[in-house]
């Protein structure tokens, strides 16, 4: 058991080089491809990761998950831009569909272990007793934001290979390894919305969007939006009126259908509220810290700290800031491991 790992094998270069180098390690590595949508069914991806399992002689299993995926991520991420916030389907889908899913199978299997092609670490933490997230060393390809919200008790259970390496190593990696999949483009974007989340929006929502106006914060009608479903705070480009001067949605309000433009000064927050909160440290030690919050995938981080008010959860920055938007998760570090996190809500 102790040497069973089951591995996430989506049929890209990440997952397929890492069942690779634990076969290496002397783990007996056991594939497992996660069917999320009737398409992956005759993908070239599913192919390749039993065209890679053959190849190592490893068991290979196909786990279909579409109607937990339904529920949890694609219903997630319609209900969230019909409220008019911007969510975050695939850490949502990493959380309750990927890792639960590979938990359950390494259960059935008598495996201790479960890996990904994940860009992080874990590791045992001195300081709280307790294994953590860890960033990978390739920063540029670091993916501890998307697992923020993996419990410290299944981090103890994974297995990264993945972690010292970047990106290009992987693939030479994978030529030496003879992978045909050594130069397959990386996924790019939402799994399930292949067309663009624009594309699919208007074609699961379809009646659901209309047309409404662009206001000012005095409510002065600016201009005519083609639905506010289709937009997100912050968001400056595409919005499909030419406007005499530069604007910024600062708001949504989805009963009335209206858009609110505004100043870039104005998408500043200096406070946020977090719903939907995880930690894997005590949120005693936690309220002491000051830690770095990572309001979207692509931010450098903005040092501030946690503290709880009136039964609710709030991250103080140290300075103001125009990234947040509601539906986004802001995750936290301290130095180099992630600590907690949640969901804003404006």
């Amino acid at each position: 058991m102790k040497n069973k790992v089951v591995l996430g094998m989506s049929g890209g270069v990440d997952s397929s080089t890492s069942a690779y180098l634990l076969q290496e390690e002397g783990y007996e590595v056991i594939g497992v491809t996660l069917i999320c949508t009737d398409e992956q069914l005759e993908s070239e991806d599913l192919k390749d990761a039993k065209k890679i399992a053959d190849k190592l002689g490893i068991k290979h299993i196909i786990y279909d998950v579409r109607e937990r995926f339904k529920e949890l991520v694609i219903n997630y991420f319609l209900d969230g831009y019909s409220k008019g916030i911007t969510p975050s389907p695939c850490i949502i889908c990493d959380e309750l569909v990927k890792i639960e899913s590979l938990k359950k199978v390494s259960d059935e299997e008598n495996a201790f272990y479960i890996a990904t092609g994940h860009y992080c670490e874990t590791e045992f933490n001195i300081e709280f007793n307790r294994y953590l997230l860890k960033r990978a060393e390739d920063r540029k390809k670091d993916q501890t934001y998307m697992l923020y919200r993996v419990k410290s008790e299944i981090l103890e259970r994974m297995i990264f290979p993945l972690a010292k390496y970047e990106k290009k190593v992987v693939r030479e990696r994978a030529k030496k390894y003879d992978l045909s999949i050594s130069e397959k483009k990386d996924s790019q974007g939402i799994c399930f919305a292949k067309d663009g989340y624009i594309e699919f929006l208007k074609r699961e929502l379809k009646d659901e969007i209309k047309k409404g106006d662009f206001i000012d914060k005095e409510e002065r009608v600016l201009g005519e939006h083609q639905g506010y479903q289709l937009y997100t705070i912050g968001q400056r480009r595409g919005l499909g009126v030419i406007f005499p001067r530069v604007y910024f949605i600062i708001d949504i309000i989805p009963e009335k259908n209206q858009i609110v433009l505004g100043d870039y000064s104005e998408l500043d927050r200096e406070c946020v509220e977090l719903i939907n909160f995880s930690t894997t440290i005590p949120f005693d030690r936690l309220e002491e810290l000051v830690v770095l919050g990572k309001p979207r995938f692509s931010s450098s981080g903005f040092l501030g700290k946690i503290l709880k008010k009136d039964g609710k959860i709030y991250f103080k920055y140290e300075r103001k800031n125009p990234q947040n938007a509601s539906g986004q998760h802001l995750v936290l570090y301290y130095g180099e491991y992630v600590v907690g996190g949640g969901e804003i809500k404006l």
